[in-house]
């Protein structure tokens, strides 16, 4: 197997510089044996280490990290998560599809807001609702559509105008928002950082320990730059980096992904941030702009989408900038105190790719960007699964499985002509 290449970020997680410095854990040296593998610390696999440490007390459990907990992908989101999913279309067996989702969605929302309390994880989780807003005619459809949804779930809305959502947010060029209370936001770095703290004692985290290297003899074996692990059954949980040792490549692509959090703002400047304390507004259109109220005095920004590859982190900045300015012109003067790239791996029809992927080896892959709480469920529901217990068909039904994507050069050709084609869709969505 070629050796494995990881995404590479150029830039600090802003949600990360904005904590108290930490001390990660030392990397893996010398010979390791274990049970279980995990590559990987994010939702995916905490959750997975914790379930395994519950089922199996007397494993030894060691997770890989090739960075540092809070700099990885999973500190690099908007903080979004919700005890329920709302999406996919009004017909019966999609909202029925939706129903039995959201009874996992919820199982992953109460694990991590159980933890939270019970480990007195400082990371601002809290319910702000959620808005989903148009600012094109196109958008508006897409709103609207959405609504017959939240409707045939019998959720709770409000739809606002153009003027409601400028008086809660500020932010100028909307038409059409769809408000519902489902919704929770959080300091992502700070909610992984806590996870890390509070995994079970029978559970070794190392931190810069890429692994470079995996085969299977007897066992597998993983090698890192200090080390030599030895595990029976493997997890990986890295998501679209699953790719770079050679696995679901006909399944699914890498997007990166950028966001920006303004400088703290001044008293006068506050005014311009809408009358809600908190907020979150997500795009109609899937390549539109992201915005949240971060605390009493920041705004976050996050669009772009960049294919298999990053952009410059001067264009990257320069983009969210104006995206920002676009929304709040009298806030023009108001810089980026952070700026900072991710990825997240998307599926063709949407579906995650779960479960075992070779002889002893497994996998949950495909986050479509909604990594905090689906990754907790599924990875909890993987550790069970290797474990012996059956998989649900209402688990498989819910989510699906990811299906088969164009090889290259079919794949960044056919990704090139829909994105370029979505763009101009977008148009002040972004």
């Amino acid at each position: 197997m070629r050796r494995p290449t990881f995404p590479s970020y150029p830039d600090l997680c802003g949600w990360n510089a904005m904590l108290p410095e930490r001390a990660p854990r030392a990397a893996a040296r010398g010979r390791i044996e274990a049970k279980y593998a995990i590559i990987g610390a994010g939702f995916t696999g905490f959750a997975a280490a914790r379930r395994l440490a519950e089922l199996d007390p007397d494993a030894e459990i060691v997770i890989l990290e090739a960075t540092t907990v809070g700099e990885g992908s999973s500190a690099r989101n908007s903080g979004f998560l919700a005890p329920a999913d709302i999406a996919g279309s009004v017909d019966r067996k999609t909202v029925d599809q939706n129903v039995a989702r959201n009874d996992y969605v919820k199982q992953g929302f109460d694990e991590l807001a159980g933890l939270i309390a019970r480990h007195q994880i400082d990371c601002d989780l809290h319910q702000c609702g959620r808005i989903k807003a148009a600012a094109t005619e196109r958008g508006e459809g897409a709103v609207r559509n959405l609504l017959a949804i939240v409707q045939a779930l019998a959720i709770p809305y409000q739809l606002l105008d153009g003027a409601q959502l400028r008086d809660r947010t500020g932010a100028q060029g909307y038409r059409l928002g769809l408000f519902t209370e489902v919704g929770h936001i959080v300091q992502p770095a700070a909610l992984i950082r806590g996870l890390a703290d509070a995994l079970p004692g029978a559970v070794q985290l190392f931190e810069q320990s890429p692994v470079l290297n995996l085969r299977r003899e007897a066992k597998w074996r993983l090698e890192t730059p200090d080390a030599q692990v030895t595990a029976d059954t493997v997890i990986m949980a890295t998501n679209s980096a699953i790719k770079c040792f050679g696995y679901l490549r006909d399944r699914l692509v890498t997007i990166y992904t950028y966001a920006a959090i303004t400088e703290p703002l001044g008293a006068s400047e506050r005014g311009q941030l809408g009358s809600m304390a908190s907020w979150g507004v997500l795009p109609a259109h899937r390549l539109g702009t992201t915005l949240r109220r971060v605390g009493a005095d920041r705004l976050l920004v996050r669009s772009l989408y960049a294919y298999e590859q990053g952009i410059s982190p001067e264009l990257a900045r320069a983009e969210l900038l104006r995206r920002f300015h676009r929304r709040w012109p009298e806030l023009a003067h108001i810089d980026f105190e952070h700026a900072w790239g991710g990825t997240t791996a998307l599926t063709l029809n949407g579906a995650p790719f779960w479960g075992k992927v070779d002889e002893g080896l497994y996998t949950s892959a495909g986050c479509n960007g909604s990594g905090i709480v689906k990754g907790t469920v599924l990875g909890r529901k993987l550790a069970e699964h290797i474990l012996g217990r059956e998989v649900s068909r209402d688990l498989l039904a819910a989510y699906g499985t990811a299906n088969w994507v164009a090889p290259e050069p079919f794949r960044t050709i056919g990704f090139h002509v829909v994105s370029a084609i979505e763009r101009r869709r977008t148009g002040n969505e972004s």
